[in-house]
């Protein structure tokens, strides 16, 4: 492969992939010049590697034996330890990870921020825990030189998904995957959230799903949305996204608990700012925890605002002009 040109990377891959065509997939993977070969029994791994070097022989392509690894259980691949168990991340990427420096200004935190996304699969609650850190990325943002920017909190409003795959065995999870609310979709009534919350998913893993030959069913615990792609009036917004085709299937959120776990918390309450509740009623239901608004009577309460009432001298002068 020469150096230097452009399209190099890209005409190398097609060239591999021409060699292994027949067997990608199937129990060999190439990426460039990395290329693992797997097996489920030890005497048939012998003979898809012997058959992988002939194919790279006949094509003048040679293996650099100090670089190779055979007969292993598990192996680091792109960034990734692949293994029986499926992957994993790299012991000595996550050791780096907790060792990196508190960052100090807005380049070290983005350089940080992009580290930590390359595993954010295997983190769960991920944009949760670092809701804190994206907020200093916005513009004009404070960024504070102490220790308290470190510390995780959390919005009460997220989308959270779970990609899973149904085998002899059960339900395997493969992903997970959660985000943020941007500020524009606070507006949005609950039933356009949850849609939107799909819609997220199969963007978000459309690479998977697309490749289904069968379709794909999709859980939420938001039963109404069992009807949507049957429903004969949608919205603009609704229509739109309207394209996907998918089954919805109403899934008990009791029922849900690893799902419920990426999108929602008790502890977890949305931010309070400028024009919050003008801009959605709605979310004042979010700024009163339960131990935060007792009443012991609802007389006693009448009581106090008649009190209140009569302390009141504009209230006391209304009350005069009304009965002249």
């Amino acid at each position: 492969m020469p150096f230097g040109l452009t399209n190099a990377p890209a005409s190398f891959q097609t060239l591999v992939n021409d060699i292994f065509q027949d067997l990608l997939n199937v129990y060999v993977v190439a990426y460039l010049d990395d290329i693992m070969v797997f097996s489920k029994y030890e005497k048939e791994h012998v003979i898809h590697v012997s058959t992988v070097l002939s194919r790279l022989r006949a094509n003048n392509l040679f293996a650099k034996a100090s670089k190779c690894l055979c007969h292993v259980s598990s192996v680091e691949y792109l960034g990734y330890v692949v293994s029986s168990e499926g992957l994993k991340m790299n012991q000595a990427k996550f050791q780096q990870i907790l060792n990196w420096p508190p960052p100090r200004n807005l380049k070290a935190l983005q350089s940080f921020l992009g580290f930590a996304n390359f595993y954010r699969r295997f983190i769960k609650n991920y944009s949760k825990k670092i809701s804190s850190l994206t907020s200093f990325l916005k513009r004009d943002s404070c960024f504070p030189l102490n220790e308290e920017a470190l510390k995780t909190d959390a919005s009460n409003y997220a989308l959270g998904a779970v990609l899973s795959q149904v085998s002899e065995s059960g339900k395997h999870h493969i992903s997970f995957d959660s985000r943020k609310v941007i500020p524009a979709e606070l507006n949005y009534e609950i039933h356009d959230k949850e849609i939107l919350g799909i819609v997220w998913a199969l963007k978000r893993w459309r690479a998977f799903l697309l490749s289904l030959s069968s379709p794909f069913e999709v859980l939420t615990n938001h039963s109404s949305l069992q009807y949507f792609m049957s429903s004969k009036v949608l919205t603009c917004r609704q229509a739109r996204w309207a394209e996907f085709h998918f089954s919805i299937t109403y899934h008990p959120g009791r029922l849900a608990t690893s799902l419920d776990s990426l999108s929602r918390g008790d502890d977890v309450y949305l931010e309070r700012g400028e024009d919050f509740i003008s801009k959605n009623p709605m979310n004042f239901q979010q700024l009163i925890k339960k131990d935060e608004f007792k009443v012991d009577s609802f007389s006693n309460l009448i009581d106090s605002i008649q009190k209140a009432l009569w302390q009141d001298s504009q209230y006391r002068s209304i009350l005069q002009e009304l009965g002249k």
